[in-house]
Order: structure tokens, then sequence, then C-alpha cells
């Protein structure tokens, strides 16, 4: 395994974000591609939506629906212009977001810096602006922009970067021009290029890696990931970890897909950090133990927490030496703040049940000294108080989330004086020995 040192981690030092009014918060919604990538009409993706309105989570506040890859026809029009697809959309594509909007939705929309997007239908390079005014004569407001076909070297003459400004500043003179909202742009650059360091001047939010599988290594691997990166995120500007495979096949049917434990786990850890929630799986066939987890209000507060952007970040690793890269076994231990208390996430990556302990001072967000009652944002209940250290049983590849309050000093007397007494001193200065 790689052990890495703490300096080389950090990459930029907080994450610049473009504030241009819109993505303060993460969205929340549903994208097309996990699902049927490209074999999709507009009868197929509106019963995907009237299916959240009946499941209940628009109201929950899933109110995006993405429309992903191969929704155009393979040759632009004799203008130059992105045509939709009239098998697909025999409507066209105006009438499909306006039912959307009816339901209750916003909508948003997928191309490509490059010739073609990855499915090989038409990319913006070239006719960023063109493209734009298209997709916003239809009634999209939210731009997914990939990384495939990109031109030579020569072409560009640019990196990453470069490519993708070329869309930002299209949005941006847009805006200027006929005074309208800019669009909301998701960079999906797949990490190659450590996007969490530069993309936040650019867009909201940026994929960090490759595709998301339905399966336990895949979301390790990408929670490995997130270990180190984490404190990236903040308003207007985040790392995004893929869609939400919660509900894949229905939880727990085999081969591949998660149980309901992990299916926890990956919700839990991607709304704590932050991440866009797009819902990647058949919401037709959803069960009512993905709806309970899609629908956790509690943990969703969290993610659309109006006051605190920043995402929760490991504060030790548990099985491994902390700053230790494992996709097997990425951080176990992760907490942060929020306006309705201290966040502790306790993940069990290994194949049978932990018991967790942690003193509660590993947290930066935590008074010394103090009691603190214990919310468990999954049993929503109440769990008494905690002080100075609890344990928490965790089940094989499950998650425990937690909200602390505090609830006033704790008891006179208590030994050792401090939590971490190795670090205790008597007011002449000698320490106190545990």
């Amino acid at each position: 395994m790689l052990r890495l040192k703490y300096v080389c981690l950090l990459g930029a030092v907080g994450v610049t974000a473009l504030d241009n009014g819109i993505g303060k918060l993460p969205v929340l919604g549903y994208n097309t591609w996990n699902v049927f990538q490209c074999d999709y009409n507009d009868t197929v993706l509106l019963a995907q939506a009237q299916a959240m309105v009946q499941h209940g989570l628009l109201e929950a506040g899933y109110k995006w629906f993405m429309l992903d890859d191969c929704y155009s026809s393979k040759n632009r029009s004799t203008e130059g212009a992105i045509v939709a697809d009239p098998q697909k959309f025999p409507s066209g594509m105006k009438n499909f977001t306006q039912k959307l909007k009816c339901l209750g939705f916003n909508a948003g929309i997928y191309s490509d810096a490059g010739y073609r997007t990855c499915g090989g239908f038409p990319g913006s390079y070239g006719n960023e602006a063109k493209d734009l005014e298209t997709f916003s004569d239809w009634g999209f407001s939210y731009l997914k922009y990939d990384n495939c076909y990109i031109p030579f070297d020569s072409v560009t003459q640019e990196n990453a970067y470069g490519r993708y400004k070329r869309m930002t500043d299209a949005i941006e003179a847009r805006s200027k021009t006929t005074g309208s909202t800019p669009m909301q742009l998701a960079l999906c650059e797949w990490g190659w290029q450590q996007p969490w360091i530069w993309a936040g001047r650019l867009g909201q939010s940026w994929r960090v890696d490759g595709d998301i599988r339905p399966w336990w290594s895949s979301l390790a691997s990408i929670i490995n990931l997130a270990s180190f990166i984490s404190s990236q995120t903040d308003f207007y500007a985040r790392n995004d970890y893929d869609m939400l495979e919660v509900g894949n096949n229905d939880i727990g049917t085999p081969p591949g897909n998660l149980t309901f434990d992990e299916a926890k786990s990956h919700f839990t850890t991607w709304a704590l950090l932050k991440s866009p929630l797009l819902i990647g799986t058949d919401l037709t066939k959803a069960t009512a133990e993905t709806i309970s987890i899609l629908a956790n209000k509690d943990i969703l507060k969290i993610h659309q927490d109006p006051d605190i952007g920043q995402a929760i970040a490991p504060f030790r690793w548990g099985k491994n030496a902390d700053w230790t890269s494992d996709p097997q076994y990425p951080a176990q231990y992760w907490t942060g703040n929020s306006s309705y208390g201290v966040v502790f996430m306790l993940l069990n990556t290994l194949d049978t049940p932990q018991t967790m302990f942690f003193n509660l001072t590993e947290s930066w967000a935590i008074r010394a000294g103090r009691v603190y009652s214990v919310y468990d944002m999954w049993s929503h209940t109440l769990n008494g108080t905690a002080t100075r250290n609890m344990s928490v049983t965790v089940p094989p590849h499950g998650v425990s989330a937690l909200l602390l309050n505090d609830v006033g000093p704790e008891p006179t007397g208590m030994e050792p004086f401090c939590a971490g007494y190795w670090q205790c001193t008597y007011p002449n200065g000698t320490y106190y020995s545990n």
C-alpha cells in the first residue's frame, strides 16, 4: 500500500469558487446515463420523473432532471445547430422540458468539450456559444460537460482548463448580453488533471474519477480519493463523486449490486461530502428500502445546509495509518461542522461487524470538557449523551451517521483532567501523568 506524506495531499489550500450567483448548494436530482445510456425516449424519461414525484423524492429536494448523452441526431443542422433526435423526442425538446417543469423539475443537459460526445454525437468544441443558445432555448439551465474526442494539441493549443474555459466564457458572455441567469456548469474531467485544484474557477462541480460501478470496491476506491481532497468542497464549488447507485437493479440482488448497508454507506458518504446527488437507477422499480435511503431527511438536511458549505473530512483512518492511500480500505473516521451540530461519520470498510471507538475531541469541531447529545441520523433517534468518547457497532461495509450537540459542561473531577492527557499541564508547567 502506498503511504503518502501529509504535505503532498493537500494540493491547493482551499478552493477557489466561481461565485456567479448560482449553484451555491449541490444539486439533487436524476441522471439518465447509468440506467439507460442511449436507450430511451421522452416517454421513458418522463416515467422516471413521475416516479420521483410519486415516491416523494421531488418533495425531498430532488428537483433536477439531467438528460445525459445520446439525445441528438448524429449531424448538426445546415445552420450548424445541434438537432434533437426526432425519434426520441417526437414532440421536440421544448415540449419535453416543459413537461418536466410542469411536474416541478429543473432541466439539465449534456455536451462535450471535444468534437463529439463520449457517445459519438456532436460535441461543442468550436460551437460553444451556438450550443449554449440552443440548450437555453430548449429550456435547460444546467450543463454537464464531458471530455471526449479532444481536438489535436495543435488545434486547441490548450490543456483541459483552456478547453473548459471556452464554455465558461460563452456562459458569462450570454448572461451579460441577455441579462439572464448563467447556466450551471458541471465539469466531467474524470480527475486526470486534478480538477479539484482549478475547476472551481470555471464551474460549480467537477468529476474527480472515472465512472462509478454498483459494487463496493468501486465505492471504496472513490472514497479513498475523497479522503485526500474533501477539503476542496465549499459553496459554489464541489467535488463530484459521480452518480448514486442506490437501488441499482434492486438493493441486495446479486451479482455485483450493493447490499442495503452498502447502499446506506454510499448515500451517506456522498451526501456528507456535499457531492451532487444524482440518482442513477430505475425508479419505476424502486423498493421501499431504496426510497428510505434516498429520502433520508436528516442526511439531506446536512447536504443542503444553507450556512456551512464544507464537506466532512477524515480525522483518523482506522485500519491503516493516517494518510495511507488504499483503494480497498479508505479512511473510516470522519467529521465536520453543520448548522445542526457536529457531524461524525463512521464507515466500516471491513467485511465483518466492527465496534468503532473514538474520542470526541478528535474532531476539530468539538469543545473539550463538554457533554454532547447524540442523534442518530439513520434511526432518527436521540441516543443519550457522550462525554469524552463513545463506541458504535457498525455492520460490514456499513455506516453510522451521528449529530452531536453541546448540552453543558462535563461533571467536575473527571480524570484524566484532559481527554488528551499527554498534552495536559498544571499551571506550573508540569505535565499531568495519567
